[in-house]
């Protein structure tokens, strides 16, 4: 071989590599970031899910807190560094933006809570909802309504079928709707009000007995997110947003059993 051809032969690969090597190094790069977020306590098992399929989707990852909506409103006017809340209600998130705390134009609802009356007991609750009224039952369980919508919710319930009077004294009140769940599962409560989401979740049989309260018997639990202004320079927060109003998180939200 000609010695000029095998000196081109080493030195042409040597400067592809060079090139591509300053290709990279020059081109934008992606960057995955972590979003905080808050979310309302029936929610946490379809964010889990939803989650899932956000970050397989953006590389972005979530920090995840569950719990009461009253309670994160007051963590957020604290500082709470949350960049997200995914609320029980609608309200919360219009006072945050009203008070300077959260995004104007980023809160929309993602989901309509759905209520129940629920036992871990098989047979325990009947489909009218008409153990209520019977009283045979010690402790019924219900969310903070002070905290909590669903709660709020339960107690419109309770006033309406009642007798609340007679109940009163049998209410077991967890600080948030995952805990009026836990109440129950545990046996520490015959019955309580919980969202539809919880029993059973996708994929799992059903346990106990529940009543699906009739949507005319409380207010619509609108349940909305929004941007909050700790999140408002994350790319990951607003890439979230834009993923629960995507086909696949709507099929999650819509499989758990919430309206839409």
């Amino acid at each position: 071989m000609n010695p000029v051809n095998r000196t081109a032969t080493r030195v042409l690969p040597a400067l592809l590599l060079a090139t591509f090597a300053a290709l990279l190094a020059t081109a934008p790069k992606v960057r995955a970031d972590e979003v905080s977020v808050a979310v309302a306590a029936n929610f946490a098992g379809p964010l889990a899910k939803i989650g899932e399929g956000f970050t397989s989707a953006t590389g972005h990852t979530l920090k995840v807190s569950a719990g009461s909506t009253g309670k994160f409103y007051s963590q957020i006017n604290a500082g709470a560094p949350f960049e997200i809340l995914i609320a029980a209600d609608d309200e919360t998130p219009k006072r945050l933006i009203a008070e300077g705390l959260a995004v104007k134009g980023s809160n929309f609802t993602y989901a309509i809570g759905r209520l129940v009356l629920w036992s871990a007991q098989p047979g325990y609750v009947d489909d009218q909802g008409a153990v209520l009224a019977a009283g045979k039952f010690m402790h019924l369980a219900i969310a903070n309504p002070k905290l909590a919508p669903y709660g709020q919710a339960a107690m419109e319930v309770l006033k309406a079928r009642g007798p609340a009077d007679a109940i009163a004294p049998k209410l077991v009140t967890a600080e948030s709707i995952a805990q009026a769940y836990q109440f129950v599962a545990t046996g520490n409560a015959e019955l309580g009000f919980v969202a539809l989401s919880q029993v059973p979740p996708p994929g799992k049989p059903a346990a106990g007995s529940y009543w699906l309260v009739p949507a005319s018997l409380y207010g619509e639990i609108r349940q909305n997110a929004v941007l909050l202004k700790t999140g408002e320079k994350n790319p990951a927060a607003a890439a979230l947003l834009a993923y629960l109003k995507s086909a696949p998180a709507k099929a999650v939200i819509q499989a758990y059993g919430y309206g839409h």
